[in-house]
């Protein structure tokens, strides 16, 4: 066992989750085009979704090659240690990707400029198997940033990339109403029932289900919720958009739009670190009242 031949695996193991998506999505568009639902709009969000690929590929272009070089570095010029490379080692590295991967991905819910580019895999009011190549520009830039403190603890920096390949690699086939609920599996893996609640913004089903393999982190950690009632996908707020360039940049106006309004320098630095939503007690005390008197 060698690190090209880990790499190769975690390739061979991408292109055969992309093959296993490609089956779900041939099925998807054969069960839309039969029973009708697939036309206007929802080809319109088919489409838009595999749009976002063209700003997510030029990214990974151009910067996540410096960040692999980066990583080489970091490992070559201030960590002196290096796990053996066994298969304990390698299973070890996977589920530290794996763990990252939730908290990586629950940041991108609290935190309101990793959310600029995570809220794009969110925003389709549909769940089917083209949302899992729907990303935002920069997310596999931030996701290699979380997974550096790995290359400190002595994960040679090809083992790191293969684990984010296959982390991401196997949700690919859990993007789809398609398949139900698979008993005992639903209390370990991260299966298609558990990753529907992920994409709801009902009340119930809002930041829960991080995990990426398996769903025990999110047990762990009190972010579990299982399916129940099919839950509403997309943002909470109201936003149905099928226009590309809006989907690639959803969350930047109102940003810029918060920032231009910001009365001070923290008040700036927590529209952009603070959770998505915040806003500073007077204007939230003006907002509620507004609300009130509305309803009343």
């Amino acid at each position: 066992m060698t690190l090209e031949t880990i790499g190769q695996f975690a390739t061979e193991f991408d292109d055969a989750v992309f093959l296993i998506g490609l089956a779900i999505l041939l099925i998807e568009i054969a069960k839309g085009l039969f029973g009708g639902s697939l036309k206007g709009r929802g080809l319109l969000d088919m489409v838009a979704s595999a749009s976002t690929q063209i700003p997510y590929l030029l990214v990974e272009i151009f910067l996540m090659s410096f960040v692999y070089i980066a990583m080489v570095m970091i490992a070559e010029n201030f960590v002196s240690w290096q796990l053996p490379l066994t298969w304990w080692t390698v299973a070890l590295a996977l589920l530290a990707c794996d763990f990252t991967y939730y908290w990586e991905h629950r940041m991108a819910h609290e935190i309101r400029l990793l959310w600029t580019q995570h809220a794009v895999h969110h925003s389709s009011r549909k769940m089917n198997i083209l949302i899992a190549i729907r990303f935002g520009p920069f997310e596999s830039f931030a996701s290699a940033l979380f997974h550096i403190p790995l290359i400190f603890l002595g994960f040679p920096p090809e083992l790191v990339f293969a684990g984010i390949i296959i982390v991401l690699g196997y949700q690919t086939w859990i993007h789809t109403e398609l398949i139900g609920k698979l008993g005992p599996l639903e209390a370990v893996l991260n299966t298609p029932a558990n990753h529907r609640v992920h994409h709801g913004c009902d009340d119930k089903y809002i930041d829960k289900n991080y995990g990426g393999i398996l769903i025990v982190w999110d047990r762990l950690f009190g972010t579990y919720q299982r399916e129940e009632e099919t839950p509403r996908y997309g943002l909470k707020r109201d936003y149905d958009s099928v226009n590309p360039l809006s989907v690639w940049f959803s969350e930047w106006p109102s940003l810029f739009a918060d920032l231009k309004t910001s009365k001070s320098f923290s008040d700036s630095f927590m529209y952009i670190f603070g959770r998505p939503g915040w806003q500073p007690k007077q204007k939230a005390s003006r907002k509620v009242l507004l609300e009130q008197g509305q309803k009343g």
